[in-house]
């Protein structure tokens, strides 16, 4: 499997606003990333990393393959889903994105980096 669709753990709406709760456990590391219309980003894999993207605001359009399956979809706001390792992945942004970024484990450590360059193939 290349991309797996998530649920937010907990969700709370009422007249003040609305609380997600995307995880309780399982993260090491978290990003807030803001790509700008027109920007593609990727282009690679992760070895060990798994990775979740929950999207906050905007849209995306997500490419991905692995040695079985090729997999491709627009993601929208409260959409959440997760990339698994040895998973090529690359990105792009019709619109201004706004997305929380999850790592099982950090990207990096003090031996370097576990991204590595792989463009997809379509």
């Amino acid at each position: 499997m290349t991309v797996k669709i998530l649920s937010p753990e907990f969700l709370h709406t009422d007249e003040r606003g609305s609380l997600t709760q995307l995880a309780s456990g399982g993260y090491s590391q978290i990003n807030i990333l803001v790509s700008e219309s027109g920007v593609t980003r990727g282009g690679h894999y992760h070895k060990i990393c798994r990775e979740a993207f929950y999207i906050i605001d905007g849209t995306v359009k997500v490419t991905a393959e692995n040695d079985k399956e090729f997999y491709e979809r627009v993601f929208r706001q409260g959409d959440f889903f997760e990339i698994y390792p040895g998973t090529a992945h690359e990105m792009y942004f019709p619109e201004r994105c706004i997305m929380a970024v999850l790592y099982d484990r950090p990207v990096e450590t003090g031996s370097g980096k576990d991204i590595y360059e792989r463009k997809i193939m379509r």
